[in-house]
């Protein structure tokens, strides 16, 4: 899965370790997601959503293909 978190979080100057402490997961986590190398959960791409007052489908793609 792609995404577009590290664009986002750098848009509203947050670190990463800000916005996992918002999230309530861990720095690491929010760096191997923003490396593609860790999926989230539903709940957690719903939250980072929610976070950055985007749609779901703006932030995260699908082997290259965006989600709209």
């Amino acid at each position: 899965m792609l995404n577009k978190v590290r664009e986002q979080r750098n848009i509203m100057g947050l670190s990463q370790k800000d916005l996992s402490q918002r999230l309530g997961v861990s720095r690491p986590t929010i760096s191997n997601l923003e490396r593609g190398i860790y999926d989230p959960s539903g709940t957690l791409i719903l939250n980072i959503a929610k976070i950055f007052g985007k749609p779901v489908e703006q932030i995260f793609f699908i082997d290259n293909v965006k989600l709209e």
